[in-house]
């Protein structure tokens, strides 16, 4: 029997607040400058063709708290210099409720989805890698889905989407113990 795995081309999306966040909370003792994208990509793509690799963050605000506004810089000049890679930058919205100031993340999920779906119709992959574990992206995926590409959900023991879990044609659970192996 013919192995046919290294034919199929991938391309992997990647909510970059979401992770973040997952991944903190799992392993809060862990530096996210270390987290080794190469690492998990590898992992996720086995012997598949991978195309591309898009992450979508915002940039935090300088002005709130420097420090961590020049660690994330590093951070996101690190994964842009990996092969393969396209980082989409989206942008921050401060809000005033109450007279308490929130910051929103805005664009990140529409800018995904918008090319999950665009790269799908232009046949750029054959399977979509989504690692998120927002519902939210639940009709991008039965877009992608209905033209005939395959799509897996990465979700994390500590939050994943079921409504994702339900539609996808893979999904994947990973464990502390696993995210720990992407540490350099």
């Amino acid at each position: 029997m013919e192995d046919n795995s290294f034919d199929e081309r991938i391309i992997i999306f990647i909510d970059g607040s979401n992770l973040y966040h997952v991944v903190k909370t799992l392993l809060p003792n862990k530096r996210p400058n270390d987290f080794n994208f190469e690492k998990f990509t590898k992992y996720l793509t086995g012997r598949r063709k991978l195309v591309r690799i898009y992450y979508y963050n915002v940039p935090l605000d300088r002005n709130k708290d420097e420090e961590s506004y020049i660690k994330q810089q590093k951070f996101f000049d690190k994964i842009q210099r990996l092969p393969n890679f396209t980082f989409v930058l989206c942008r921050m919205q401060k809000r005033k409720i109450n007279g308490k100031i929130i910051y929103e993340v805005k664009e990140d999920d529409i800018h995904l989805t918008v090319d999950m779906v665009k790269l799908a119709y232009n046949n750029a992959y054959d399977t979509a890698i989504l690692i998120s574990s927002d519902g939210d992206f639940v009709p991008a995926v039965l877009a992608v889905k209905e033209i005939g590409k395959n799509i897996e959900n990465i979700g994390f023991e500590n939050k994943f989407s079921y409504h994702l879990k339900q539609i996808c044609d893979k999904f994947t659970i990973i464990k502390k113990e696993d995210v720990e192996l992407f540490f350099d």
